[in-house]
């Protein structure tokens, strides 16, 4: 149950904002006044839960000023460092997100990081609101022995690596060995599934030619040289609890040069259980049926006869250790525990049966998850969850502090779940400013920010700054074919602005 004084603020808020009775005129205080000060409001976070946030607030509230901090140089999150390179169409969304930044009523402020170069206190002084869109930064650690041997990643950084990200830009991958493991079975595993099984001159040709990539070129080095022959892909429970949609599953069935791998004894009683789930999940797990069951056609037989590398998915199998080489300096294998299901559908839960094996491989990506961080002791924050406690957005027992995206309800869903759930902390807000729940007085904003910032040695980033560090980009890139050669260096970025 929520505390007491959330409650009452809660309640108050339903009072104030509920629809007035027929026939009654709504009150001054629940429109929005021509007179009144302009709302000064603070995202934390510029991906897309910061910036679909943004965009609501701004959309319903014709004088609203929205400040838009993050801890990067560059803008807009995981769409930059986190889909993956050879999905250009899901990028598009930056688009939006420019049209947002370059409103008169909105302002980025990048190279800012909060909870060490500001406080969320100074900020919700400075405030009327603020929304902390900070997303997931870290990721699930599997703690099992060996995991910190070389050639153990989490599936996060190796991802941060290819796409640019700067704080993964030395990660480094020994890509020498024949076989890696991905532990996990989402969207992310089979990304990097993907990326590593690729051709090497499907790559170059999808640059060169589609201009459709932009993995880093530093990355495209490694991956030329990579001897990986065989990804699998291993998952705690079964197959029709894989958490990847159809569209990525069907694009690895299909990836050039390569054929899966599936036990047709992993789906025995699958087809009478798969009748009664949701269509989603029917129309997955049947894909999953035909290609561990049905023989190819010539065609698509051909095909693989002349594929030279391999992945295949591994189910009923749970992390248990990491096995060093005989030196000791580099993993040589994973153990797995085998697992059976307790339970049905998509609630079943895996359990141990006793029985192990082990798994040969030179590299071992951990993809079983992101986890949001706290980002400030002022701020509650479940650490078991991975989430800032909320209703609704609404940070609890904090009036006037909301949260919207992963650090919300957790590293789950598209790009799309997320602009719903930002919209909806943007609802949640504007109920609250209507109904005179947030603070009615003059805001300094960012004024008080600033001068804060620059006290503390800090400067922050403007977007015309980052538009600068784009064109860059794309001039870079269009020497070797691409739509842009990402900057990695945050010194040499500071550089090309003159600081």
């Amino acid at each position: 149950m929520a505390p007491r004084c959330w409650r009452w603020w809660h309640w108050s808020a339903w009072r104030r904002t509920r629809p007035p009775p027929a026939g009654s005129t709504p009150s001054f205080r629940q429109q929005f006044s021509t007179q009144e000060q302009p709302p000064q409001i603070c995202v934390v976070g510029s991906g897309p839960a910061g910036f679909y946030t943004a965009q609501h607030l701004l959309k319903h509230h014709p004088r609203a000023h929205v400040d838009i901090y993050e801890k990067q140089l560059v803008p807009f999150g995981l769409v930059r460092f986190g889909v993956a390179p050879d999905h250009p169409e899901v990028k598009n969304v930056i688009n939006t997100f420019t049209q947002t930044a370059r409103l008169d009523r909105c302002a980025f402020r990048g190279n800012v990081v909060v909870g060490r170069d500001v406080a969320v206190s100074e900020l919700r002084a400075a405030y009327h609101a603020v929304v902390l869109s900070y997303g997931a930064e870290d990721h699930q650690a599997l703690e099992i022995p060996g995991e910190e041997l070389p050639g153990v990643f989490s599936a996060r950084a190796f991802v941060g690596w290819y796409n640019g990200l700067p704080e993964n830009r030395e990660l480094a991958p020994d890509l020498s060995c024949d076989t890696a493991v991905i532990l996990g079975q989402g969207n992310v595993a089979l990304d990097v599934a993907r990326i590593l099984l690729t051709p090497p001159e499907h790559l170059e040709v999808t640059l060169l030619l589609c201009q459709k990539t932009d993995i880093t070129e530093a990355a495209l080095g490694v991956l030329r040289q990579s001897r990986v022959k065989t990804v699998w892909i291993v998952g705690r429970r079964g197959p029709m609890q894989v958490a990847f949609t159809i569209k990525e599953l069907r694009e690895m069935i299909q990836l050039p040069g390569t054929r899966p791998i599936l036990d047709p004894a992993d789906f025995l009683g699958l087809q009478d259980r798969i009748k009664e789930v949701p269509r989603q999940r029917k129309r997955l797990t049947e894909l999953l049926l035909r290609t561990a069951t049905e023989k190819p056609g010539v065609e698509e037989a051909a095909r693989q006869a002349l594929a030279s590398r391999t992945w295949g998915l591994r189910f009923f199998r749970s992390p248990q250790r990491v096995l060093p080489s005989p030196d000791g300096r580099r993993v040589a294998g994973i153990r797995l525990a085998v697992t059976r299901l307790e339970g049905v559908g998509e609630a079943a839960r895996a359990a141990p049966t006793g029985d192990t094996e082990d798994l040969p491989c030179g590299l071992v990506l951990s993809s079983v998850g992101y986890k949001s961080r706290p980002i400030d002791p002022s701020v509650p924050f479940d650490p078991k969850l991975g989430v800032i406690p909320n209703m609704e957005g609404r940070v609890i027992d904090v009036p006037g502090l909301y949260c919207s995206g992963w650090v919300k309800r957790g590293p789950k869903g598209v790009i799309a779940t997320t602009m719903t759930d930002s919209f909806l902390t943007g609802q949640m807000l504007m109920q609250d400013l209507k109904a005179g729940l947030l603070p009615s007085g003059p805001r300094p904003g960012f004024a008080a920010i600033e001068a804060l910032l620059s006290s503390r040695g800090v400067r922050p980033v403007s977007f015309s700054d980052w538009e600068k560090l784009d064109a860059e980009e794309v001039s870079r890139g269009k020497g070797a074919g691409k739509p842009r050669e990402k900057l990695l260096d945050p010194q040499e970025m500071l550089r090309l602005l003159g600081r």
